[in-house]
């Protein structure tokens, strides 16, 4: 069980971040970037590439879900996985659409663009914001403290767990790439979903470290998200870390 304890109406100060959580910290961004991406398509490189470039600005936190749908092109996607093409289904259900592609971006969960158009990108981003404070800090034990203020008239959200490889550098041998050696970041290794945030009263987490960075995952997002009847709503609030 990823969590401790989930104490409502409690708001904590941003500590100073200790050894175990050295590394980029984001707080307060303006966006998440949630990029559906895969190895076995031929337009989803220059995609990636700014995927990893916009990654690198303080306010904004980026995600790459490889989905497993190009398999079929002849090259298995090495980070592709059934779940990550589902968020990208569920994403377009709630949207009212039955349309999903690859490059696509989608921004704070509110509609898709192509990732690979820059113009596009930075028009979405221009108005973009997130509601809601999300604070990391570290306690005793090796333990990861999450807080989220109450906020009066904000809808209530899921909070969710999402770790990732900040970087890898594949070389693809078949398919649509067959011979480019692409770098790939913020790679989604999983997604745990760990309790909810209530308007009238806030949430405080609190999470083993080691349990939260496991296998290949270096890095992890607290994602607030609303839920529409199972499908994935509005992006409320966020922070990130990587060791």
């Amino acid at each position: 069980m990823f969590f401790r304890s989930i104490l409502c109406g409690v708001s904590l100060s941003l500590a100073l971040i200790a050894p175990s959580l050295a590394g980029e910290i984001k707080l307060a961004p303006k966006a998440v970037l949630e990029l559906f991406t895969s190895q076995g398509c031929k337009s989803c490189p220059k995609a990636d590439a700014m995927l990893d470039e916009m990654g690198k600005r303080p306010d904004v936190v980026t995600l790459a879900y490889h989905v497993d749908y190009w398999d079929y092109v002849g090259w298995e996607d090495t980070f592709g996985t059934k779940e990550n093409s589902d968020r990208q289904r569920d994403y377009a259900e709630s949207w009212g659409s039955s349309r999903i592609f690859t490059p696509q971006l989608v921004v704070n969960g509110k509609g898709g663009l192509n990732g690979s158009k820059r113009d596009a990108v930075n028009g979405a981003l221009g108005g973009a914001s997130l509601p809601l404070d999300v604070k990391l800090s570290e306690a005793t034990d090796n333990m990861l403290q999450v807080s989220v203020p109450a906020k009066a008239g904000e809808p209530d959200a899921m909070i969710w767990l999402v770790t990732f490889l900040d970087r890898a550098d594949v070389t693809i041998e078949r398919g649509e790439n067959e011979g480019k050696q692409v770098a790939y970041t913020q790679i989604v290794t999983g997604r745990q979903v760990l309790g909810m945030w209530k308007a009238g009263a806030g949430a405080e987490l609190t999470l083993p470290l080691a349990e939260v960075l496991t296998g290949r995952s270096n890095g992890a997002v607290i994602l607030l998200q609303q839920d529409h009847n199972g499908l994935p709503g509005a992006i409320v609030g966020a922070a990130s870390f990587t060791r």
